[in-house]
């Protein structure tokens, strides 16, 4: 298989980086720009709805640009943004940064995902596209941790100047590395919408966002929720990030043999059972280590076990369409970080950061009723284009 396509998970880790990286270091940008954690918070926001709403239509209005032309240009939009985001003077700036990130970020991702498999060839399709979404997938684990060491040891700055370097470098290395890539006809967004008209696929998508909202409820305010509720000091709140981005790296791999072992049904309500009781059990642990580290490693493995079983349950229910469904479920997730960042920042700013938990909690009981309709129901989908006349 082609080496290139390693470079490419590389280019998609760097970028995926940058949404949850600021998770860790919220309170370091409130203090220094003088803002609140919850307006920090919206930092996280305004990146994920970006993403989630301007991929699928920048996808669409670039859909006859060369790619690799294409990547370079997002790029050094990228790198502008990081240079902003790192010189950045006050929060308004640092807000008008993490636009231009995440407009370019968008796009940048799904460039990955369209060239891994036009370099792989038709055989090696499928593992081409999973190595590019392994780099995402732990870009959005791994970053908090890599966020929190470096700004707690060099300030919150120090980690977008680390994106900044790598970057310039993956911009150098599509310039050596890339030939180019024809672009390929792209899915209207009349048809992406069409899907919506399938109950088990909108229970299903409405069931993503659900669940990703209320783990962002708590991830996204993890570090202000340990310091007010455990002794834990700067260097094992370090360590409690690695853990559990080790274990939602894991998860994702585990979730998806669950998938292939007891079918996606299954391993998605067996799944959102047992996360709908871990956030109203956590709360209750943080004195007794062992059982706390426990609920962590399970919380890490759930949060990503999901994602691969409703990828394949997607398909199942409508294979003729299923880059649609990989489109819109990715949009759902996207736009859950940004509900959960939005509702924990709500409160953290009016109520009290011990709340976030149930509140979390909550919404991953709403995605578990969701789900179940969604699997009982009969209907499925079928896109059919209308003759040209």
């Amino acid at each position: 298989m082609d080496k290139r396509i390693y470079f490419l998970m590389i280019i998609s880790f760097v970028i995926g980086m940058v949404e949850l990286i600021i998770s860790g270091i919220l309170d370091l940008i409130a203090e220094d720009l003088y803002v609140s954690i919850g307006q920090a918070g919206l930092l996280i926001t305004v990146f994920a709805v970006i993403f989630a709403v301007a991929s699928p239509i920048l996808l669409v209005m670039t859909a006859k640009i060369e790619r690799k032309r294409l990547t370079l240009v997002c790029l050094y939009i990228f790198l502008i943004g990081c240079i902003v985001t790192v010189f950045a003077p006050t929060f308004s700036i640092l807000f008008l940064g993490r636009i231009i990130l995440g407009l370019s970020g968008a796009l940048l991702i799904i460039l990955c995902l369209v060239m891994a498999p036009s370099l792989a060839g038709e055989q090696y399709k499928g593992r081409a596209i999973g190595i590019v979404s392994v780099g995402v997938s732990a870009s959005l684990v791994l970053g908090v941790p890599i966020g929190l060491i470096m700004g707690t040891s060099f300030g919150w700055r120090a980690p977008f100047v680390l994106i900044t370097v790598l970057t310039a470098l993956s911009i150098i290395g599509v310039h050596v590395l890339m030939g180019r890539v024809e672009p390929k006809p792209q899915i209207p967004l009349r048809q992406q919408l069409a899907a919506f008209k399938n109950h088990k696929i909108t229970l299903g998508l409405t069931t993503t966002f659900l669940y990703m909202t209320g783990h962002s409820i708590m991830y996204a305010y993890f570090k202000p929720y340990l310091e007010v509720s455990t002794d834990f000091n700067a260097n094992w709140v370090s360590v409690i990030y690695l853990i559990f981005g080790f274990a939602a790296v894991c998860g994702g791999g585990i979730g998806g043999l669950l998938a292939d072992l007891l079918g996606s049904r299954k391993t998605m309500v067996i799944a959102l059972a047992v996360f709908s009781v871990l956030f109203f059990v956590f709360p209750y642990t943080t004195e007794f280590y062992p059982i706390f580290f426990l609920i962590l490693i399970l919380w890490g493995m759930l949060s990503w076990a999901i994602s691969p079983a409703m990828q394949s349950y997607l398909i199942d229910t409508a294979p003729e369409s299923s880059e649609i469904q990989q489109s819109l479920n990715n949009s759902s997730l996207h736009l859950g970080v940004a509900a959960g960042s939005v509702i924990g920042a709500g409160i953290v700013d009016t109520l009290s950061v011990n709340v976030i938990p149930f509140a979390g909690g909550i919404f991953i009981i709403l995605s578990f009723i969701t789900v179940v309709i969604s699997v009982r129901s009969k209907k499925k989908f079928s896109y059919k284009p209308k003759s040209a006349i």
